[in-house]
């Protein structure tokens, strides 16, 4: 078995991990101040589809390898160790070993083994009798033919087939190995982990509370005695008590462009950064429920959609008209800007869409007397309902008259999934910049996330084709191929790729906020206050 560039690139990480936990200027103790703008729907990153779970439950868990905390772009050579210390390939790449530490503990004091990592991935496969009651990422794993543990410190994942992504999955905050020992229905509540923080509380509505991993296998770390969340529904409110110094940082995705500003002008020494978020925000139509079943009305919603109009008035110009991936120069995969305006309805001539819009309703009976009716759900938390505001508005340039219907985030995921809705405003943010991540979570057949319940085999083949491709630029015409398809059958209309700004205080040391994800930058060891 050859080792591999990436395990060579993790030895080298490890060195430098270890030269930065001797360094002097890092600070021990202190309690890291966060706000939370709604309640997380459970503490089991595992069976949620949000940044609600993961910012908060991240730091009580390690991976088998993580994006480099301290690198703003996740990219495949920024991949580091964690509970593995070195991974490498076979010859044809259908085989994966992992070498895993063997000074790692469970925050209960258990031993950290092989077995652990193979009970996660049942687990996430669908295999295990103590199942999820929700796996949003189930069909990541569908090339994955077997993993097993070969004695207690080594764990090989067999493939199907090659997948250049494979590694990738690993490393983002949604892939936290989870315990043995402990069920599925106590890591909701009490969730135990290996990580950095140790979980002390989880009030619904009111707080998180988290405390410093004395036994952390990570020498010296983490350096903050502990972190403590506080639920605020009200953005006004939690941004000013940001600005007042209640608390040390803001909550991704959280404050706008002209928030940041505001936050700027009335706290000069706040550090703050407009992060592209590989976010979209999208048009979701339930393709099951009359009358959407109809082609004809979904291409006319779609074609309804002026695009600038909602980057200018929610983002002041700053987010992207983009197709499905993450434009560049912070996406690998987008399409080229010329490619995108030639999709179908991202015209430039919003008006003469728009005709076309009204012509197909008007073709189905409706008109100015007699408009379709509808509710745009939702959810409840100003970065959609924002948008949703103004989706309504556009609706009425094609005879649709739309009702807000808001519903709250340990709702809204569970909702949509079963398809309890007919049209809405929905943002989907992937947890790695990997085309794999995105079609088969949102667009193939099957998928828990693929709210529209749109399905076409031919799609999932050349999803499966751009999946084992491992020419890059071979892949990216697959990707785009794709893309095309998906814009062409109205599978869920990208409005914009989004981006948001976080602020933190200036004693805050340490942190760095990823440029291409919003999933993967909140383990927090590396983070000290300096006051």
């Amino acid at each position: 078995m050859q080792r591999g560039p990436g395990a060579i690139a993790a030895t080298l990480t490890i060195a430098l991990l270890l030269a930065a936990g001797s360094a002097s200027a890092q600070k021990q103790g202190g309690t890291l101040r966060m706000y939370l703008w709604d309640n997380p729907p459970s503490a089991s990153i595992h069976e949620e589809a949000t940044i609600s779970t993961v910012m908060p439950f991240m730091a009580l868990f390690n991976n088998l390898v993580l994006y480099d905390q301290a690198k703003p772009l996740n990219t495949p050579d920024g991949i580091v160790p964690e509970l593995a210390t070195r991974w490498s390939w076979n010859e044809d790449n259908t085989r994966l070993t992992f070498e895993l530490r063997r000074d790692v503990r469970w925050h209960d004091g258990k031993p950290f083994t092989a077995r652990d990592v193979v009970c996660t991935m049942e687990k996430l496969q669908g295999k295990a009798e103590d199942k999820f009651r929700k796996n949003p990422r189930k069909l990541w794993w569908q090339n994955l033919k077997e993993v097993a543990a070969a004695g207690d410190y080594e764990v090989i994942f067999t493939l199907e087939r090659p997948q250049p992504s494979f590694l990738a999955l690993f490393a983002t905050g949604d892939t936290p190995i989870y315990p043995c020992h402990v069920s599925a229905q106590d890591m909701r509540t009490k969730p135990v982990g290996t990580g950095p923080f140790k979980f002390v509380e989880f009030k619904g509505n009111e707080s998180v509370k988290l405390v410093r991993n004395q036994d952390y296998w990570r020498a010296g770390h983490p350096y903050l005695d502990a972190i403590e969340w506080r639920v605020i529904a009200n953005r006004s409110t939690r941004v000013l008590a940001f600005v007042a110094g209640e608390f040390d940082m803001t909550f991704s995705l959280d404050l706008t462009v002209a928030l940041v500003k505001d936050v700027k002008s009335q706290l000069p020494n706040a550090i703050c950064e407009l992060q592209p978020t590989n976010n979209t925000t999208n048009l979701i139509v339930n393709r099951n429920a009359a009358p959407f079943n109809s082609p004809k009305i979904r291409s006319a919603l779609a074609l309804a959609l002026d695009r600038k109009a909602f980057i200018d008035i929610l983002t002041e110009g700053k987010a992207k008209i983009g197709g499905i991936m993450l434009p560049p120069p912070e996406g690998s995969w987008g399409m080229p800007p010329e490619m995108v305006a030639a999709l179908p309805g991202y015209g430039v001539d919003v008006e003469r869409s728009r005709a076309e819009a009204r012509k197909i309703m008007e073709g189905l009976g409706y008109g100015p007397n007699n408009p379709l009716k509808l509710k745009v759900a939702t959810r409840n938390i100003p970065l959609y309902r924002d948008p949703a505001v103004i989706l309504i508005d556009q609706l009425k340039n094609i005879h649709v008259e739309g009702e807000l219907d808001p519903i709250e985030t340990n709702q809204w995921f569970a909702k949509v999934a079963r398809g309890d809705y007919s049209v809405g405003l929905n943002l989907t943010a992937l947890a790695v910049d990997d085309p794999d991540v995105n079609f088969y979570e949102n667009y193939a057949c099957g998928s828990e996330r693929n709210y529209t319940n749109y399905c076409d085999p031919a799609v999932d083949k050349l999803i499966d084709a751009q999946s084992r491709e491992t020419d890059v630029e071979k892949r990216k015409a697959l990707v785009w191929a794709v893309e095309k398809r998906l814009a062409e059958d109205v599978a869920r209309p990208i409005i914009m790729q989004g981006v948001a700004g976080l602020c933190w205080q200036p004693y805050v040391k340490g942190f760095v906020l990823h440029r291409n994800g919003i999933y993967n930058n909140w383990r927090f060891d590396d983070v000290w206050l300096e006051r």
